[in-house]
């Protein structure tokens, strides 16, 4: 941002575009400016973000967790493992944030280090009938587990937080129509950062801070 040569107006109007879910090539012409100056200014946008919020705080209480699978070919293996696409973790606090990373695989020994980094002892944690999360029954957490082949939701006992993460995140990155497989980090991010300021005012009084003080 330091050496943006963008006047602050048009760098307003660009971060307006950018909390309104714009694309950098629709806002490019309804800002007046090339289209790779606008998609470098949204990537430095996203990169800001995902700097923000590395070091969040630990999730205590109900917790749900997941796994998902985004991008890749619409054809060919469906569900998990499928081809091509990136895997994901999320944690969610009920009622509170989400947190997200890539990860290599689905695995227990990839998944349980995740989970006692940013979970406290003794919370609550619910997640579907994977294989992964039969490690939490002797964790130091109490576990709950709903299976999805014979109903969604058992009172509390349910994963529709995360769930419902998952679908904004992946209606949110099908607009670009393709994301780079080096990029999608900040892009996921993004969407965690969006679901945990939902309103639109203070992602946009966020976002002018970052890019102030990014300046110096």
């Amino acid at each position: 941002m330091r050496k943006s040569r963008l006047s602050s107006a048009k760098q307003n109007r660009l971060i307006e575009h950018f909390v309104a879910g714009t694309t950098a090539r629709t806002a490019a012409v309804l800002v007046g400016v090339n289209k790779s100056t606008a998609s470098y200014y949204f990537h430095r946008l996203r990169e800001l973000i995902s700097k923000a919020i590395e070091n969040e705080t630990l999730f205590s209480g109900e917790i749900e967790v997941d796994e998902s699978y985004f991008g890749g070919k619409r054809k060919g293996k469906r569900g998990r493992g499928a081809a091509g696409k990136v895997p994901v973790f999320g944690l969610l606090k009920r009622g509170g944030k989400v947190y997200t990373k890539i990860i290599p695989d689905a695995k227990a020994a990839t998944l349980m280090p995740i989970m006692e980094e940013r979970i406290t002892p003794d919370s609550v944690v619910y997640t579907d009938c994977l294989s992964s999360y039969n490690v939490l029954d002797v964790s130091c957490f109490k576990h709950y587990r709903i299976n999805h082949s014979e109903l969604f939701a058992d009172k509390k006992n349910h994963i529709n937080g995360i769930e419902n993460f998952w679908n904004q995140a992946k209606r949110h990155m099908r607009k670009f129509n393709g994301i780079p497989r080096e990029h999608f980090d900040l892009f996921l991010k993004e969407c965690e950062w969006r679901f945990n300021n939902p309103r639109p005012d203070i992602q946009l009084n966020m976002l002018k801070q970052l890019v102030k003080k990014s300046m110096g």
